[in-house]
């Protein structure tokens, strides 16, 4: 099936695609095979079990109360962040799910939501076990998932045949950097033109472009509400929110003298990834661990960059999210499977992309942008403290930010050759990520998760 520029870049809540949107859709999915089955009126009972990287650092990522919220047929894309509380209340103080909001059973959360620290499915270390039992304690239907990243949900054998649909045939299809390229050249294409080419065979033009400026728009309300927040973010090590502060601060130097722009997209990164921390509405980019240097690299282009525009925002939008495609293709945008290189180093790689390709860069340019932001990015590991997207994750966006800046620059000063291309460093990538062991992967049983107090 083909990859869309909005399979990137989604709208979700926080804190974590993989543990906590990539779960609430995968038992969303559970209920919703029982009711088109005829299974649903039957259920007493439902079971979900966690393996791997999610039973290790699910409670940190709020796993538990995505797979309630999935259960009741919330969707990420559409769940208003202000009714999670009221809901899961409810849930807890009643001892009653209603599966798909409209069959209400018994749930007893140590009993129903089981976390296996010392065990993985074979699929990925993401795994997930669902199990839907009759009045008699019969298996009526059970299905296995894993959760791949960015939202992506990966179901099992017959399950997954089932669900799949005829992929629509786009215009020019590309499995790699080097095909992306060549296929330009041929067409005489800027990238971001290849590209929005193939999202007009998916959807009208109109339908295109509003969907990217919704993109833009979410990312924006975004920093605003993080500007706004107040006091610590939830979970036990206690953090503060920096970036209304830093906000403050620097509208007031900006009144009185100069202000590093740096200093401007350190804010805007910050300001996102506070707000994700503490579940709020952000975009995958390509995931919800990432998702600050998109938008802070956006922010950068829109306000300090000369002729910023609305078309040179879907131009970025465009090329960062075929970028991502070619990350998600060919390696992995899974902190459980490729570290932090698989999320912050593909996120850096994809807004390196973007800039240069709304600063009117070449496609060789772009590319290059592309291949520095992630190899200067390898090996970065994934080692949450306390399983929280919130130490060392939020800071290391507004270093992801900065540095694909500064790519974008070392790329457009070229004129697009460069010893390493995109796809090696994508090979190199993936290659590194399996070599890493897995105390590095989104466990927290290694790097700072161990050497750092938790409170």
């Amino acid at each position: 099936m083909n990859l869309s520029v909005f399979d990137i870049f989604k709208v979700g809540i926080g804190p974590s695609s993989s543990h906590t949107m990539g779960p609430m859709n995968a038992a969303r999915l559970f209920v919703e095979a029982l009711s088109a089955r005829g299974l649903l009126q039957r259920t007493h009972e439902v079971y979900a079990q966690l393996y791997g990287s999610l039973a290790l650092t699910g409670l940190g990522h709020c796993t538990d109360r995505a797979v309630l919220l999935g259960f009741e047929g919330f969707d990420p894309a559409t769940l208003d962040p202000d009714a999670i509380e009221t809901t899961l209340a409810r849930i807890r103080g009643s001892g009653r799910l209603r599966l798909g909001g409209v069959h209400e059973i018994a749930f007893d959360e140590p009993m129903n939501l089981l976390f296996h620290r010392d065990q993985l499915l074979p699929g990925h270390s993401n795994g997930m076990r669902f199990t839907a039992r009759d009045a008699d304690g019969a298996t009526l239907y059970g299905e296995d998932m894993y959760s791949v990243g960015g939202g992506f949900v990966m179901r099992v054998g017959a399950a997954q045949a089932a669900t799949d649909t005829a992929a629509v045939e786009v215009p020019h299809v590309f499995d790699s950097a080097g095909t992306l390229l060549a296929r330009c050249r041929e067409l005489g294409l800027e990238l971001h033109e290849l590209v929005l080419a193939n999202e007009r065979a998916l959807r009208p033009l109109a339908e295109v472009e509003a969907g990217l400026d919704h993109l833009w728009e979410v990312m924006q309300a975004c920093v605003r509400r993080g500007f706004e927040g107040q006091g610590l973010l939830p979970g036990v090590l206690r953090v503060r929110r920096r970036a209304p502060k830093l906000h403050r601060v620097l509208q007031s130097e900006s009144g009185s003298g100069h202000v590093d722009p740096l200093e401007w997209v350190d804010a805007w990164a910050l300001a996102v990834n506070e707000e994700n921390a503490a579940g709020g509405r952000v975009v995958t980019a390509p995931t919800n661990g990432a998702a600050g240097i998109v938008p802070a690299v956006l922010h950068y282009y829109q306000r300090f960059c000369p002729g910023a525009s609305v078309a040179g925002v879907r131009r970025f939008l465009l090329t960062a999210g075929a970028i991502g495609m070619l990350y998600k293709r060919n390696a992995s945008i899974s902190g459980a499977e490729m570290g932090c290189q698989g999320e912050v180093g593909v996120a850096c790689s994809m807004a390196a992309a973007g800039l240069a390709a709304a600063l009117n860069g070449t496609n060789e340019q772009v590319e290059n942008a592309a291949e520095i932001g992630m190899e200067h990015n390898l090996g970065l590991t994934c080692d949450p403290v306390a399983g929280l997207v919130q130490v060392p994750c939020i800071e290391r966006n507004a270093m992801g930010a900065v540095k694909a800046i500064n790519a974008a620059r070392l790329a457009l000063r070229g004129d697009g050759s460069h010893k390493v291309s995109l796809d090696q460093v994508i090979a190199t990538m993936r290659q590194t990520g399996h070599d890493m062991r897995a105390i590095y992967k989104e466990t927290s049983q290694g790097g700072l998760a161990v050497n750092v107090p938790e409170c």
